[in-house]
C-alpha cells in the first residue's frame, strides 16, 4: 500500500498538477518550456492552450493519446525509469532539440509517466547544457519549480558524470557561469 499521509502539501499538489512552467519566454521570439506527467498529453486543448507544439516524450509505451498525427512535433526517448538506465547516450540530441524549439518561438512539454523522475531529469540536463548550470543548481531549480521531482540514482549519477564532461568540454579561454 502507498503512502501519501508523509507528504507535504507542496509535493501532494504538483504530484496533482499534470504540468508545470519551468522557463518562461526570455523574450518574445522564444517558447516556454514545461515539465510533466502523462496526463498533461492527455487533454490536448491544455497543451494547444498553452502553445505547446513540441513534445519530448521520455517513456517506453506501444502507444501515447497524442502524437505527430495531432500536429505535435514529438520527440521520444523509449527508456524506463531504472537505475541502470544510462541516459547519457541521449541527452546531448534532446538537449539540441529542445533548444532548437525554444529558439523557434515554440513551446516544449518534456513528460514521463508522473513528471518525477525521468522527463525532470532531462529539464536539469537542458538547464545544465544551455544554462550552464551545475547539477546541483539545476535540480534545485526544478525543484523549486515542480516540488516532487526525483530523478532516480542511475540518473543522478548520470547527470552529474554529464555535468563533469560538459566543465571538461568548454572551449579554452570561456568559463562556465554556475546560475541558480
Amino acid at each position: 500500500m502507498i503512502r501519501f499521509d508523509n507528504l507535504p502539501p507542496e509535493v501532494m499538489q504538483a504530484m496533482c498538477t499534470p504540468m508545470h512552467n519551468i522557463l518562461p519566454p526570455s523574450n518574445q521570439s522564444s517558447g516556454s518550456l514545461y515539465l510533466g506527467s502523462f496526463s498533461a498529453i492527455q487533454d490536448a486543448s491544455l497543451l494547444r492552450q498553452h502553445n505547446i507544439t513540441h513534445l519530448v516524450q521520455v517513456l517506453d509505451v506501444p502507444w501515447l493519446p497524442v502524437s505527430e498525427k495531432d500536429g505535435f512535433e514529438c520527440y521520444k526517448i523509449p527508456i524506463q525509469d531504472e537505475g541502470s538506465v544510462d541516459l547519457k547516450p541521449y541527452l546531448e540530441a534532446v538537449c539540441s532539440w529542445i533548444a532548437r524549439a525554444l529558439g523557434q518561438g515554440r513551446s516544449v512539454l518534456v513528460h514521463c509517466q508522473q513528471g518525477i523522475s525521468r522527463s525532470p531529469a532531462i529539464i536539469i540536463a537542458y538547464l545544465m547544457r544551455a544554462h550552464h548550470m551545475s547539477y546541483s543548481n539545476a535540480y534545485s531549480f526544478v525543484l523549486r519549480k515542480r516540488a516532487c521531482i526525483k530523478p532516480n540514482s542511475g540518473f543522478v549519477r548520470a547527470l552529474q558524470e554529464w555535468e563533469a564532461a560538459l566543465g571538461s568540454s568548454a572551449r579554452p579561454g570561456m568559463t562556465r557561469r554556475f546560475t541558480s
